[in-house]
């Protein structure tokens, strides 16, 4: 298996360096294939600007289309096509943040930004009356997996189905379900470690157990079963789902998992 981890966290002694470090290690010794993208030390560019697209950016810019024109003319700057290309390698890639105001760090946001460009993530296949493009199950990155490896500063009370913070599969709704599942990928059920805000170092080694249980089932792990766009279960062109298909007492973003 070939992974790329994708990590966002500007402390080198922090928790996530080392839950970073452990995959790498773990993955490594059972024969896996491993690139690490340390975002920080790279000291990643985050803002999409005009020079991301060189000559092919238009006036007034225009992300998406621009974006497209560049990618095609194989024009995207060196960093954005180095990025496109690891995850073109990898099977699996494991995204490794801390969770900052609901959501990831905006130096992982701004990679998003970047690399995820118009006919590289999005806006690929047919447009037509029965389908809407090649996303949601489909798309340039389909046959990959990933997983969010995630630290939360509060208790898990706080992220339930009741907790003041809303569910926590409803805050990585949007990561999981709106940038990793739209260009085709899987996405595994996340790893959530809380109130990391108070970790000692006693409590580590069982973290670093859990951790390296998860890598090591990695491959026989059942990824959360997405709806696929273009199967069966919307209508074309408004993509509501069908009447019928709720799941009994499910609502909002759990619509859209079946069972």
């Amino acid at each position: 298996m070939k992974t790329l981890i994708v990590y966002a966290h500007p402390e080198p002694k922090s928790l996530n360096s080392s839950l970073k470090d452990l995959a790498v290690s773990t993955l490594r010794t059972a024969g896996h294939e491993v690139q690490v993208s340390d975002l920080y030390a790279m000291n990643w560019k985050a803002v999409v600007d005009a020079a991301d697209y060189g000559p092919h950016a238009s006036s007034p810019l225009r992300v998406a289309r621009d974006s497209g024109r560049a990618f095609d003319a194989g024009a995207l700057t060196p960093d954005v096509r180095t990025e496109q290309a690891k995850l073109l390698w990898a099977d699996m890639i494991i995204f490794q943040f801390p969770l900052w105001w609901y959501s990831m760090p905006a130096m992982l946001k701004g990679w998003v930004d970047r690399v995820f460009t118009f006919h590289f993530a999005y806006g690929v296949g047919e447009h037509s009356a029965t389908k809407y493009g090649e996303r949601f199950g489909e798309g340039t990155l389909a046959g990959r997996k990933a997983l969010l490896s995630v630290t939360v500063g509060g208790p898990e009370s706080h992220y339930a189905a009741r907790g003041i913070n809303g569910p926590i599969d409803d805050l990585l709704f949007p990561i999981q379900h709106g940038i990793l599942y739209y260009p085709g990928i899987e996405v595994l059920p996340p790893f959530v470690l809380y109130g990391t805000d108070r970790t000692t170092d006693e409590e580590y080694p069982d973290i670093a157990k859990a951790w390296e249980q998860r890598l090591r089932t990695l491959e026989s792990t059942e990824p959360i079963a997405f709806r696929r766009q273009n199967f069966g279960d919307y209508e074309i062109p408004s993509l509501q789902l069908k009447d019928g298909l709720e799941p009994l007492g499910r609502n909002g973003f759990g619509l859209h998992v079946r069972g």
